[in-house]
């Protein structure tokens, strides 16, 4: 593919990163009988709690579609639901020590796969990354910190 855009060689790094990693999570998600959402859902709540509306349209999914998302992990054991703490009518998903526990063990999978791609550069040029891909995302989900 050539062409004169000169966004198209980031567009096809960042494309073939992002398959790379799916690549990753959805091993993992078939590993934990787990869909890939769940293990996005369950990523998002490593470290905070978040309403049903805002993890809907971090994901891009409709309202009820996380809703049934959320019910099966509650079943599950893997999130809880609470009111929220600066909003009495809103109520949050967090996950439960179970919960914790499988994304914990998860991400330590996630590190292990990805650990090899990773190492092939030199630690400043991963510090550099890093800082790159936090401006080239910008702020993390409106979501409240863990209880």
């Amino acid at each position: 593919m050539t062409s004169d855009d000169p966004l198209e060689p980031l567009v096809d790094v960042l494309v073939r990163t992002t398959f790379e990693v799916t690549g990753v999570l959805t091993r993992l998600a078939a590993t934990h009988d787990l869909s890939l959402t769940q293990v996005r859902v369950l990523g998002i709540l490593r470290d905070r709690r978040g309403r049903v509306t805002d993890l809907a349209a971090y994901l891009g999914l409709d309202k009820s579609t996380m809703s049934g998302l959320v019910d099966r992990a509650e079943r599950r054991g893997l999130v809880a639901r609470d009111k929220n703490p600066h909003d009495r009518r809103a109520v949050d998903v967090y996950l439960t020590p179970a919960g914790a526990e499988l994304t914990r063990r998860a991400y330590l999978e996630v590190r292990r796969e990805l650990a090899p791609l990773l190492e092939r550069l030199p630690a400043d040029d991963r510090s550099r990354l890093v800082g790159l891909l936090e401006t080239f995302l910008g702020p993390e989900p409106d979501t409240d910190r863990a209880p």
